[in-house]
């Protein structure tokens, strides 16, 4: 099994097989659903950050950790 799922670029990670799209397109639909839920009900704009940064944040970091294990050497 191929365990290249994303390529070093830059800073960043990019996916480079299908388990890599799969994993990117589902933490970004699950921040998508996140945002839109606190925005539903929240009074403002610092509510709707306030209520969905620590979602993002660990989502991505999440994303990141995965991306550093299954990709190349940055």
């Amino acid at each position: 099994m191929n365990r290249n799922w994303f390529r070093p670029w830059g800073w960043l990670f990019r996916p480079t097989s299908v388990a890599g799209w799969v994993t990117f397109s589902l933490v970004l639909v699950f921040c998508i659903q996140v945002f839109l839920a606190f925005d539903r009900h929240s009074h403002s704009v610092s509510d709707t950050l306030y209520g969905v940064f620590p979602y993002f944040v660990c989502s991505f970091l999440l994303l990141d950790w995965l991306a550093s294990k299954t990709g190349g050497n940055r």
